[in-house]
């Protein structure tokens, strides 16, 4: 009989220490459909290693989250749209519980997936790009275009424009020309930039450029030919640095010549040399190193040698930056989950999806990450998927970025009013039901 006791006795011994080294070895894994080769190779690689040094940080300073070790596996799209699937498909069932999150880093894959990630309950982020009308969480209860939309975007930019003239009342009768990338990205502009001169009374001239941008001969003839008084430069990759030297070269004003936020990195300006002074671009982040969570990550990734960039020069550049936003929200939504769904836990992509709907980053919890006005105050609800969609805007001196304004704010009633409108067409179409929020707990 003592005998049993004491076996049964090891047994339940062996069972706790067994679920307290199950809980200690949690690890949460996040599928990182990267591109580091490729024309757009340089965004890439400073936006993913960035994130990369995020949960690095998170795991060499705090533990993880709550004791739950973040882990990550790479897989190269090239940012093209068929390897992009094939990312998507590889890394959704890695790791315990499967891929917590997927975050394509381009418009046209995220359209690819859109109805896959609903079936296999993984949520996707789209930071700053992607589908707009998704931020009808009602419709899109998966897709999280979180900060603000690229419909945000064109109309903060108009916004600054108008404040630039001396009020959106001086913009009616003007010209202005949309240099766009001839993709799913560029044409995302389309519709708001209509809206917006049909509301302001200016002319848009939409002027196409082909992948991956470094021809652009006949499109800067036609801007001459046109005389607007800006150009918003909506590019990507080596379009941009291209488009900056074509303005230069044909007299067109820099600081006249707007850049969304995947014109305004340090890839798009060094290249362009000179010319690329006074050159001004949006950004839902801030470029530089002074900011503390930067700081810890020098500290406590690079002072280990655990740092994901080769060139040490490009952490607190727009890009590697941005790669940080990316990894504090994952990370956020990871700890916010868990608050729900248990500290110390593994957590399913279903669930994570919950923490991203009931995020709330204001201004307390930004200090405490170390990172007050390195993002918006970002807050996340069933019906909206986007938040704050504001934007700064940087001028570039010749050899860094400044932040010339405050964040700007784009026409809320209007963008909100084009995405329910959007969203519910998607709906009727793909008979979809739309959530009723009010009965979300």
């Amino acid at each position: 009989m003592k005998l049993k006791k004491t076996v049964l006795l090891g047994a339940v011994i062996a069972g706790l220490l067994g679920s307290s080294l199950a809980s200690a070895n949690e690890e949460q894994f996040i599928g990182l459909p990267s591109y580091r080769v490729g024309p757009y190779a340089a965004g890439g690689s400073g936006l993913f290693g960035g994130w990369i040094d995020y949960m690095q940080l998170v795991n060499e300073r705090d533990g993880g989250v709550n004791g739950v070790k973040l882990t990550w596996e790479e897989c190269e799209t090239e940012y093209n749209n068929a390897r992009g699937v094939e990312c998507y498909e590889r890394l959704k069932k890695k790791g315990s519980t499967g891929n917590s999150v997927f975050q394509p880093v381009s418009t046209g894959i995220t359209y690819s997936v859109l109805e896959k990630v609903p079936q296999d309950k993984i949520p996707m982020v789209t930071i700053g790009y992607g589908r707009t009308d998704a931020a009808d969480g009602r419709v899109f209860p998966w897709v999280f275009p979180m900060i603000t939309t690229y419909w945000s975007q064109a109309s903060a930019i108009v916004n600054f424009m108008g404040q630039k003239e001396g009020g959106m009342d001086k913009l009616k009768g003007k010209k202005i020309g949309l240099l766009y990338h001839d993709s799913a990205y560029g044409k995302e502009s389309h519709a708001i930039m209509d809206k917006l001169a049909a509301k302001h009374g200016f002319e848009v001239i939409k002027i196409a450029v082909a992948h991956p941008g470094n021809e652009q001969q006949s499109q800067w003839l036609q801007i001459r030919q046109a005389k607007p008084d800006y150009v918003v430069l909506w590019g990507w990759g080596v379009m941009n640095p291209t488009a900056i030297k074509a303005a230069a070269k044909t007299g067109f004003p820099r600081e006249k010549l707007i850049g969304v936020w995947w014109s305004g990195a340090e890839e798009d300006t060094i290249p362009a040399g000179p010319a690329a002074k006074g050159f001004i671009a949006a950004g839902f982040n801030v470029a530089g190193a002074n900011y503390p969570v930067i700081a810890d990550i020098k500290k406590h990734v690079y002072g280990k040698n655990k740092g994901n960039m080769e060139d040490k020069t490009r952490v607190g550049s727009v890009y590697y930056n941005r790669g940080v936003v990316h990894g504090i929200i994952t990370v956020e939504a990871i700890r916010k989950a868990q608050e729900k769904f248990g500290k110390g836990k593994a957590l399913t992509g279903e669930q994570v999806r919950w923490g991203f709907e009931n995020l709330n980053l204001d201004d307390a919890r930004l200090k405490a990450l170390g990172a007050t006005g390195f993002l918006p105050p970002l807050k996340i609800t069933c019906a909206d998927h986007e938040g704050p969609g504001k934007v700064k805007f940087q001028q570039w001196d010749g050899n860094q970025w400044k932040v010339i304004t405050d964040w700007v704010d784009s026409d809320r009633p209007l963008v909100r009013g084009m995405i329910e409108e959007s969203a519910a067409a998607y709906a009727k179409e793909k008979g979809i039901k739309p959530r009723d929020c009010s009965k979300e707990g």
